[in-house]
């Protein structure tokens, strides 16, 4: 068997990245295959919602890079 020898930074991107993922579907999935009665309209509102992940994860980087940019000067 072999061993995992994770260290806490790729641990704790691991949990986040399991998070973003369960609150993608839960919050944002779930509702709008929820609202649509046809396939095709699901699958087009289940393709939609990707647009959403990736604007909330570009943000996230975005204000993730400032912070580490900006990090020297204000710490």
């Amino acid at each position: 068997m072999t061993e995992l020898n994770l260290s806490s930074t790729e641990i704790a991107i691991a949990l986040a990245a399991g998070v973003v993922v369960a609150c993608h579907v839960f919050l944002i999935m779930v509702p709008a295959l929820r609202c649509y009665g046809r396939l095709w309209e699901k699958v087009a509102a289940g393709f939609m919602t990707l647009f959403i992940l990736a604007t909330l994860l570009g943000v996230g980087t975005a204000i993730g890079l400032a912070v580490v940019w900006t990090y020297d000067q204000y710490a």
